[in-house]
């Protein structure tokens, strides 16, 4: 099998395994992967070194770790893992290794593996002859002995009359087959097991039709002991023998009965036509195809065979138009015969050979060449061995002339015989075959598919019986073996690898003198398929809560063995399949209702399984009602409720069973739950529950029975009134209040004026002018008209069972600015007094003054007056520095000022005109003065518009309001107009100073 590539993938994987201590143990398995993988084997988590006992083997795809003489120490779980640059994958299976026993048994003692002595020999007959195989074992304890036949037991494909099996003279064993006919051609294993060994031995039965030409005898002379009761065994048999008519499917078209109608199938040229012919029937019924009325035999281009399922099969290869024709496959045994028929059609490409080509025949050693002709000779052409395509080789010469196409085949040989195809691109093909005369006229297929267990027969022909024969595998030469089979009838040279497994794959080869015809054997896994599903499934309910189940086994249930049928239930109102019943053999089983969990309608189906799979599930058809036996596990309780409250009855029985209530003798519903109804009847699995909702006094004393089958169980209600309850309050409101708002706390009681009583921080309130309890209907109030700070706290109304909490907080109302003279014009000059004043909404209360930002302290300064609701700032005699932004805080509330101070007006007191004007002689002083207010207030002196600038005769004083200029000793050019500036104001003087004094 080629790689499918990517990460690795098991293809085949290692199966579990037991074996007795002392034997060889193999665990094989296929894998895959592009890249080739690494494989690892590990032994309960550890890798496995390969040494001593423990051999790793790769071969292909094929992967084996061979443990010799196996101990029980070897036990465990061993895990391949494959890994490559891609992934990993890895596989786990068990090994088992028993330990040795010794056992004594039907007069045998001690212990010794089973040994064939003597053989069964292969035989070859002619139809009708009888037929013995004779074998002598050994072993401790005594082997028993089974036959098969191509894998198969006997008594699955033959009638009894047909065969018997005995034992003879101590050791000697015995299979006689009675009249034997070519259906009863195979490969026949005798196993012999001596209780956990076993040994086998194979031998091939041939069955001409008529007397073989070489006129060999039936068999040795050493193929057993004389059968002392063999006529009276067979005319025993024969009394007891049945016949079954063949019947006949045909997938292309099936007639029954002796006229076919044949049904029309069309292959094109070149391509396989197939037609499959399913018989039953005993004795197994013989099969003869025929073409246009003349038998068919198996050839180059015909391949006649039975398939693993039972199908008869008839293959032509690559057909010719020449194979047209009605194909009619007859069926007959002892009872009868049926036929059915097909009509082939073979459709030729439109594009043709002109000249097609030729069969050959030549002698071995000798070149054979085939040649035919194109329509065109640009047409590309592609020579086939079969299905191998051909390339140009000093074997294969191929030639192109025009039109002529030619493959010389040089030295042929065995394996060159066989059909050839030239084919035109995507066109026609034009089909000849290849005989080579030599030694060997009936050579090996070129492959064979075999699956893992079963038997490989390789069947060579010679022209005349010949000596020196070798068959070999991959170059080594095969010997005689439990397992290999070599036998020669004249000219017809048999192998057989009796059970293959995969390490038996490989080129197989006959060899005599010189000649030599080869086989690929491919050795396929087994599809391990799960059984098919059980049929006939019948489900009887004749008896009281029992189901009767029977079925049988599938019909191919040789093929595909089932260990044990699995029986499974579910509820006929659904939910899942659960598994209730195992058994080895299919037949007849009785379901009881104690086995169920619960009573209710139950359905059941029926399944196969093996260690491959299950099948797929077969319903038995209708339902069953099963109710398991039940018993009081905990009984009823009286139960004591209030008033309105719900009362709850339960009990627990030992099964699920249904059951019914009653209450003061009334049958309640058994649904569930009724609209409108006060009880709820309630089960979960064995609880069983009564719910009776909303009860009254009334109720009080009602008695509550509860029935199922034989269980019967009563108790008894008891109503009490109900505590008061507070059903509804505003404790959850916020109670946050300010001083002197209302505050109202209330809640509603579950019954009309019953009691309650108020408490504030754990003391019970009494009512008064500030405080008022009221009670109306079912509502209950505590009133504060006018809050107050020290009103805060936790009340609590105590109903008696039930309480309710309110937590009151009180606060006082923030201090509001009501009025002040905010708004007014707060423009001043520098002396004039300032007031800034506000009014609070509560007396006395604290206030901060605060200028450009920073609280203000009273000083002489500025003044800070509160009286009452009244708060004032008075600045006396305001300064220019005074002004600012000044704020009055309350804490909630504030307000704002803007204060501007202006600095005085300046000017000059009116000086007379005579001291306006001074005449002085030189040298005398002069002495100019003047009244400027405020006092202070800067000035500067100017003579003829020009600063004056103080000197040791000229000195500038103040003081107060006086100004004045004084020249100690004047000089003519002392003599100007000098000014007084005071900004606001100025007044000016004239000055003449004269001569000498």
């Amino acid at each position: 099998m080629e790689g499918l590539g990517g990460a690795p993938r098991f293809l085949a994987y290692p199966r579990a395994f037991t074996v007795q201590s002392g034997n060889d143990a193999v665990l094989s398995c296929q894998i895959t992967g592009d890249p080739r993988p690494s494989i690892l084997w590990e032994k309960d988590k550890i890798p496995i070194e390969p040494s001593g006992r423990f051999h790793v083997e790769a071969k292909g795809d094929l992967y084996s770790l061979l443990v010799s003489c196996a101990t029980p120490q070897d036990s465990g779980i061993y895990i391949c893992k494959a890994k490559n640059s891609v992934g990993e994958t890895y596989a786990a299976a068990t090994l088992k290794v028993e330990a040795g026993e010794r056992r004594e048994e039907d007069g045998c003692s001690g212990s010794e593996a089973p040994a064939f002595l003597v053989a069964p020999s292969s035989r070859r007959v002619c139809r009708g002859e009888d037929v013995v195989f004779a074998c002598r074992v050994s072993g401790q304890p005594c082997p028993v002995l089974e036959w098969e036949k191509d894998g198969h037991k006997l008594s699955d494909l033959f009638e009894s009359s047909h065969f018997v099996v005995g034992q003879d003279r101590e050791d000697w064993h015995f299979l006689k087959l009675f009249s034997a006919r070519p259906p009863d051609g195979g490969v026949y294993v005798c196993r012999a097991r001596s209780g956990s060994r076993e040994a086998l031995a194979a031998a091939v039965l041939l069955v001409e039709p008529q007397a073989p030409q070489d006129g060999l005898p039936s068999g040795s002379p050493t193929d057993g002991p004389e059968l002392l009761v063999e006529r009276r065994q067979r005319r025993q048999r024969h009394a007891a023998g049945r016949h079954a008519r063949p019947e006949t499917w045909v997938p292309n078209g099936t007639v029954p009965g002796r006229a076919p109608a044949a049904k029309a199938f069309a292959v094109s040229a070149g391509k396989h036509a197939k037609f499959r012919c399913y018989v039953t029937g005993k004795p197994k019924p013989e099969i003869i195809w025929q073409k246009d009325g003349e038998p068919l035999t198996p050839g180059r281009r015909h391949l006649i065979y039975e398939d693993r399922e039972g199908y008869f099969i008839l293959k032509v290869l690559y057909c010719k138009p020449q194979d047209r024709g009605l194909y009619v496959c007859t069926a007959s045994n002892a009872a009868g015969q049926t036929l059915s028929a097909v009509q082939l059609q073979v459709k030729e490409h439109r594009l043709r050979f002109q000249v097609q080509l030729a069969d050959v025949e030549v002698a071995e050693r000798e070149d054979a060449v085939l040649e035919c002709q194109v329509p065109l000779e640009t047409i590309p052409t592609a020579w086939y061995l079969e299905d191998r395509e051909l390339q140009p080789s000093h074997k294969y010469v191929m030639e192109e002339r025009g039109v002529v196409r030619r493959l010389t085949i040089r030295d042929a040989r065995t394996d060159d015989d066989g059909i050839y195809l030239c084919q035109m691109k995507d066109k026609g093909r034009s089909i000849a075959e290849v005989s080579v005369r030599g030694v060997i006229v009936k050579r090996l297929p070129r492959k064979l598919d075999v699956m893992e267990g079963e038997n490989a027969v390789f069947c060579v022909e010679t022209r005349e019986a010949v000596e020196g024969i070798c068959w070999s595998r991959d170059g080594l030469q095969l010997r005689e073996s439990p397992h290999t089979v070599l036998k020669s009838f004249g000219r017809t040279h048999l192998l057989v690898l009796v059970h293959v497994t995969r390490q038996d794959a490989g080129i197989i080869s006959f060899t005599v003198g010189e000649s030599q015809t080869s086989s690929q054997l491919r050795v396929k896994c087994v599809k391990r398929d799960p059984p098919s599903a059980p049929v006939a499934a019948e489900m009887s309910v004749a008896e009281s809560n029992v189901a009767v189940l029977s079925w049988c086994p599938a019909p191919d249930a040789h093929l595909r063995a089932p260990s044990r049928y699995l029986l499974e239930r579910r509820e006929a109102a659904g939910g899942e399949w659960v598994q209730c019943l195992a058994t080895d053999l299919p037949g007849c089983v009785r379901v009881l209702g104690d086995s169920v969990p619960c009573e209710a309608d139950y359905c059941f189906r029926v399944c196969a399984t093996n260690e491959h799979g299950r099948s797929s599930p077969v319903e038995f058809p209708g339902s069953v009602r099963l109710a398991p036996a039940a018993r009081l596990e905990k009984g009823l309780q009286d139960v004591r409720v209030r008033d309105g409250e719900d009362a709850r009855f339960s009990l627990e029985l030992s099964a699920v069973v249904r059951g019914t209530w009653f209450l003061d003798g009334v049958r309640l519903g058994e649904e569930e739950e009724v609209a409108g109804s006060r009880c709820i009847v309630l089960r979960h699995r064995t609880e069983h529950s009564l719910l009776i909702r909303g009860v009254r006094l009334a109720d009080s004393g009602t008695q509550v029975t509860f029935v199922s089958g034989d269980v019967r169980d009563s108790a008894t209600l008891h109503v009490q009134e109900a505590p008061v309850r507070i059903l509804s309050s505003n404790e959850e409101a916020p109670h946050t209040y300010v001083a002197g708002q209302r505050v109202e706390l209330w809640c509603q009681l579950s019954r009309v004026a019953a009691p309650v009583s108020w408490y504030k921080d754990g003391e019970e309130v009494e009512a008064d002018e500030s405080l008022v309890l009221e009670q109306e209907g079912p509502r209950c109030r505590l009133v504060l008209p006018c809050a107050r700070p020290q009103d805060a706290g936790e009340f609590v109304c105590d109903a008696g069972g039930d309480s309710v909490f309110y937590t009151v907080t009180v606060t006082e109302a923030p201090v509001r600015i009501l009025s002040s003279n905010e708004e007014a014009p707060h423009t001043y000059v520098a002396g004039q007094r300032v007031e800034l004043w506000c009014q609070l909404s509560r007396t006395a209360a604290p206030v901060r003054w605060y200028k450009d930002g920073e609280e203000v302290e009273a000083g002489e300064s500025l003044v800070l007056e509160q009286e009452g609701p009244w708060c004032r700032l008075v600045l006396p005699c305001a300064r220019p520095q005074d002004a600012g932004e000044f704020v009055c805080d309350a804490g909630g509330d504030s307000v704002f000022y803007t204060v501007t101070v202006a600095a005085p007006r300046v000017h000059i007191a009116p000086v007379p005109e005579a001291q306006q004007v001074c005449e002085v002689l030189a040298g005398l002083p002069v002495l100019l003065e003047c009244q400027v207010y405020p006092p202070g207030a800067p000035v500067r002196w100017l003579k003829d518009g020009e600063s004056v600038v103080p000197t040791e005769v000229l000195a500038i004083c103040s003081e107060g309001c006086s100004q004045r200029l004084h020249i100690t000793a004047a000089t003519p050019a002392d003599s100007g107009t000098y000014t007084c500036d005071a900004g606001d104001d100025a007044t000016s003087f004239r000055v003449t100073v004269s001569g000498e004094p």
